[in-house]
């Protein structure tokens, strides 16, 4: 498969650059939002049974759930769309892209959930890995899908073919050639015959 920027396309490689420009950013981001110190004079309990916060925020309605779980869907959202962005795969299984990009969340938030273990204020919580991860998936499922299929018109409407490399190139041509030596051909065309002419008794 091919990567978008490595034959020297400007702008497949601006991309890449911007994702990753983002993608630190937005990691900072989410740092300083989930591991700095809190001074706050009550938390709430560690929670280490999954659904146990979700169903507490749902009993205190839905105005406060929808917040709280909002909130947990959005923070690694941004991933979804960011780590393929810095990956620059053009074309790709989209199965395996959101297997990779849903992995990467999950270990992510996992990491965060551990660190916070030593962060005064900071609540561990075994549901914020979830939201934070079915949130990275439903971004990854919202916006690659369609931002790819553009990108590969848009590389069969310059005349690059989408997904091939230079080698795969090469290996046509090479395939055309023999094909036509096979044929008694060579490559600057037809080997010229000349006609058998009778002579006269």
């Amino acid at each position: 498969m091919q990567r978008q920027g490595t034959n020297g396309d400007s702008a497949g490689i601006r991309v890449r650059a911007m994702g990753g420009v983002l993608l630190v950013a937005h990691l900072a981001l989410v740092a300083w939002i989930t591991l700095r110190p809190l001074d706050v004079t009550w938390v709430s309990a560690t929670n280490l049974r999954p659904f146990a916060g979700i169903r507490a925020d749902l009993a205190l309605g839905w105005p406060e759930a929808a917040r709280s779980i909002g909130e947990g869907l959005a923070l690694l959202a941004p991933l979804g769309v960011l780590l393929p962005m810095a990956h620059g795969r053009l074309t790709v299984s989209p199965l395996a892209s959101l297997a990779r990009v849903v992995t990467t969340g999950a270990l992510l938030s996992l990491a965060i959930e551990l660190l916070q273990t030593g962060v005064p204020g900071q609540v561990v919580d075994v549901d914020s890995i979830l939201l934070n991860t079915v949130g990275v998936g439903l971004a990854h499922l919202a916006v690659m899908p369609t931002v790819r299929k553009a990108l590969r018109r848009r590389s069969r409407g310059s005349g690059r073919p989408s997904g091939t490399g230079d080698r795969d190139l090469v290996a046509l041509r090479m395939e055309d050639r023999d094909g036509r030596e096979e044929r008694g051909e060579s490559s600057q065309g037809r080997t010229p015959t000349i006609a058998r002419v009778e002579m006269a008794p």
